[in-house]
This record gives C-alpha cells, sequence and structure tokens, in this order.
C-alpha cells in the first residue's frame, strides 16, 4: 500500500523493495509517482554496473558509504554525483558502499546500455 493511500504512520523494511528503490512509479513502492525515484542501494566492494546512459532523467547519487568509481573518479563518504541526461556512467564499488540515488524526473526504462569501447 502507498503512503497516498494511507492516512497514518507506517513502515516498511528496505529488503522488501527492489534493489533498494522505494519512491517511484513500480511496485513495490512506498509512494507511487512519475516525477522521481529514490533508493538506498547497497553494494559489495568489486560489484560493478555496466556504463549506461539516461536521456531524459538527471541522476544524484549520495555515497553514504564507502568507496565507488565513476568514470575513473574515486569517490567517497559524503560525496554527491550528478550525472545529467546524455551523460554515461560506469560504477565499480572500490569498498562495501550504500549509496542514495534520486532520479528525477521518475522515467521508466530510461536507462540504456552504452557498449565500451576497445582502446
Amino acid at each position: 500500500m502507498t503512503v497516498e493511500a494511507k492516512k497514518e504512520i507506517h513502515s516498511a523494511r528496505l529488503e522488501d523493495m527492489v534493489k533498494g528503490w522505494f519512491v517511484g512509479n513500480f511496485e513495490p513502492t512506498l509512494y507511487k509517482t512519475g516525477e522521481v525515484e529514490v533508493g538506498v542501494k547497497t553494494y559489495r566492494a568489486g560489484e560493478s554496473e555496466q556504463r549506461h546512459v539516461h536521456k531524459i532523467a538527471t541522476e544524484f547519487t549520495v555515497i553514504t558509504r564507502g568507496e565507488v568509481e565513476m568514470n575513473g573518479e574515486r569517490y567517497k563518504e559524503g560525496d554527491i554525483v550528478v550525472v545529467p541526461p546524455g551523460c554515461s556512467t560506469d560504477f565499480k564499488v572500490i569498498k562495501d558502499s550504500v549509496t542514495t540515488v534520486v532520479k528525477l524526473p521518475g522515467v521508466l526504462n530510461d536507462k540504456y546500455m552504452v557498449e565500451e569501447k576497445e582502446n
């Protein structure tokens, strides 16, 4: 049940959400909206995500704990990384990490994988 349908305080567990996403136009969610997506994501050292681009959404990533690398640049706890639409990024986890991610607007199917070019 989403927040707007309930008129009292309630709670949920992050592990019951899909990949840490808890606000957006998907299920399950705590607040159904197409205006924004919000997630708290947990990663283990060595994990990575393929280079990708969002054509519409801007992605704000707060490194809440740990250390990651995006486009060859290292980011640590307290850093905020803004990836505007059209900019591609990869994601590598250097130390066990937790990130808080906001995508604005919340656009489903706006993640496009980018082929890595060999040198």
